[in-house]
C-alpha cells in the first residue's frame, strides 16, 4: 500500500518543480526562432503617403536600412500597452542612437495618422500591415513588440511586450554599442 502511495507523491513533485521553473521565468523572454537568422522582407506602403496612389507607389522595405542598426517597433492604436509605451519610445527616438521604423499592425490608416499626431512620431518611417501578413512572418505574439535589426539585416533582439526606460538601458542600447552604432 505504501508504494502506491509514493508514486502519486513523486508525480506530484516532477509537477512542483516544473511549475518553480516556469513561474522564474520573464514572460517578456519569449525565445525567438527569427533571433540570429535574417529579418523576414517585405514591401508595405508608408503610413506617410496619402491617398490611395500615393500609397500604392510610396513603399517601405527592410532593404532601404540595410548597412544600418535599426529598430522595428509593432504597434496598433487599438493596444492599451501601445499607449504606455509610446512616450519611452518616442524619449529613445530622441536620442538619435537608431533609426526607428512602426509597423502599423491591423489597424485603420487615419487612425493610425491620427495617433502620431496627437501622441509624437517616433518613426522614421510607419508600414502599415492592415492584414497582419507581415506580423506573422515576424512571429508577432500580440502588439508592442520591438526588434533590433543589425547592419546585415540579421535579427538580433526581440522585446515582447512595451519598451520599457530599464529594457532600453540593460539591453537595447549595450547591444547597440556591441553592434557599432
Amino acid at each position: 500500500m505504501k508504494k502506491y502511495f509514493l508514486i502519486p507523491l513523486g508525480l506530484f513533485a516532477v509537477l512542483a518543480v516544473f511549475l518553480a521553473v516556469g513561474l522564474n521565468h520573464d514572460p517578456h523572454e519569449v525565445p525567438s526562432p527569427l533571433i540570429g537568422k535574417p529579418a523576414p522582407m517585405f514591401s508595405l506602403p508608408r503610413l506617410e503617403a496619402s491617398g490611395a496612389t500615393a500609397a500604392d507607389a510610396a513603399k517601405f522595405t527592410p532593404q532601404e536600412m540595410r548597412g544600418k542598426v535599426w529598430m522595428l517597433n509593432v504597434w496598433a492604436t487599438w493596444c492599451g500597452p501601445c499607449r504606455q509605451e509610446h512616450p519611452v519610445l518616442v524619449n529613445f527616438a530622441k536620442l538619435g542612437l537608431v533609426p526607428v521604423v512602426g509597423l502599423n499592425y491591423k489597424d485603420k490608416r487615419d487612425e493610425a495618422q491620427r495617433w502620431l499626431t496627437e501622441f509624437g512620431n517616433p518613426y522614421v518611417a510607419t508600414a502599415v500591415d492592415a492584414d497582419g501578413r507581415v506580423g506573422i512572418d515576424y512571429g508577432v505574439y500580440g502588439v508592442p513588440e520591438t526588434y533590433l535589426i543589425d547592419k546585415t539585416g540579421t535579427i538580433r533582439f526581440k522585446q515582447i511586450g512595451p519598451l520599457t526606460d530599464d529594457v532600453l538601458r540593460s539591453k537595447v542600447i549595450p547591444m547597440l554599442k556591441e553592434l557599432g552604432t
